[in-house]
């Protein structure tokens, strides 16, 4: 055999037995729990309903959110002491971290990938960093804490603020970045979704009744009233934990939103914002979300009733199941598909796994004080 020839077979054998012996670690199955006592992560399979990992040292979790790279590999954490750290899932560590401000309360990454946003409380505003190394990219103040932070089509990111109840909307999609300032969405917002299509923002309101919508697709967004009526209203009622509207379910022609302060989720027509229904609840909702395929909307509990999870059928708007898991359900998460939902229960250190179409308990999962569940399938949603 000739020299090169010979030269060429060893380098494909040799690159043949590398990679048969790297083991492939597909990430589509895989998810995180935040385990929030400890500043931990879970890593878990859904397919086997198992912990594969814990990856430790994320800081103040006691309000943490998770959005993932588009390629499902990395995990961006945002933590409640400002921390924002990017975790390797394949390799099971952390790949970076960031202390950005005093107190975080969530993020976005853009449509591209390439921009991590977190919002925050102090000192306020809005940081965009490079997802691949999480330098600093652009420092926004706005004067106030910032709430309800989303990503939306064409690299912008949008954010209201909770003293000044401005919505801002940053494009980032070129190389100078364009901030559209939007005044009037409302009384002390706090939070905020947006329609999968990312055409509609709706920022919900604790200081007056209502919540405020915006066109996104329109040139020049306004504000638009959505439920004037509703909200806190004549009969207040101690509010002891925030809903949270990220949880939001859309059934397709309607949005399914929780209260505040009352015992109901609020029906409104996707396309018209009109009001179409109210259904009683067990008691104030946290979150209300569909399942993936619209049919059911599945709702947990503020404190003192949250160890409840109600099913909603949305047809007839009534409420089909009513169990409970156990003390203090955080957070629910259905598989992509949603034959399967996974429901964090604190106070018991438990994530426990039921199937959706027979309600029937399947398994459980140790967990050190779990809250939020996030798995890869988010990485390919807009809004979350």
């Amino acid at each position: 055999m000739k020299p090169f020839r010979a030269a060429v077979a060893l380098s494909l054998l040799l690159t043949t037995t590398a990679l048969a012996d790297t083991k492939t670690i597909a990430t589509g199955d895989l998810g995180l729990v935040i385990e929030r006592a400890h500043g931990s992560v879970l890593l878990v399979d859904q397919s086997d309903r198992a912990a594969l990992a814990r990856i430790e040292g994320l800081g103040d979790l006691s309000h943490a959110s998770i959005v993932y790279s588009s390629d499902e590999r990395y995990a961006y954490v945002f933590g409640r002491d400002g921390g924002l750290t990017k975790v390797d899932i394949v390799g099971r560590k952390i790949a970076n971290r960031v202390v950005q401000a005093g107190n975080s309360i969530g993020g976005a990454i853009s449509d591209d990938g390439e921009l991590v946003a977190v919002s925050n409380y102090e000192p306020g505003g809005v940081k965009i960093f490079n997802a691949d190394t999480l330098e600093l990219v652009l420092d926004l103040p706005t004067g106030s804490k910032t709430i309800g932070l989303v990503d939306a089509p064409g690299r912008k990111f949008v954010f209201t603020m909770w003293d000044t109840g401005e919505t801002w909307i940053a494009d980032m999609s070129a190389a100078e970045p364009k901030i559209t300032k939007i005044p009037n969405m409302g009384k002390n917002p706090y939070d905020a979704l947006i329609t999968a299509n990312g055409r509609t923002y709706i920022t919900g309101l604790f200081g007056e009744d209502g919540l405020t919508a915006l066109d996104l697709w329109d040139e020049t967004p306004e504000p638009i009233r959505v439920l004037p009526h509703y909200g806190r209203g004549q009969e207040e009622m101690p509010v002891y934990k925030m809903p949270h509207l990220e949880g939001w379910a859309d059934t397709g022609s309607d949005f399914v939103l929780p209260s505040v302060g009352h015992h109901e989720v609020l029906w409104i027509d996707a396309n018209t914002l009109e009001e179409t229904g109210r259904t009683k609840t067990y008691g104030q909702p946290v979150f209300a979300m569909a399942r993936p395929d619209g049919r059911q909307v599945w709702v947990n509990f503020a404190h003192p009733l949250n160890d409840t999870i109600q099913v909603i059928d949305t047809v007839t708007k009534e409420i089909i199941h009513e169990f409970k898991p156990g003390p203090a359900v955080l957070h629910m998460e259905f598989t992509p598909r949603g034959h399967e939902i996974w429901i964090s229960v604190r106070d018991e250190n438990k994530v426990k796994i039921y199937d959706t179409q027979t309600f029937e308990f399947l398994r459980e999962i140790d967990a050190d004080s779990p809250s939020g569940i996030f798995f890869t399938a988010r990485a390919h949603r807009t809004g979350l």
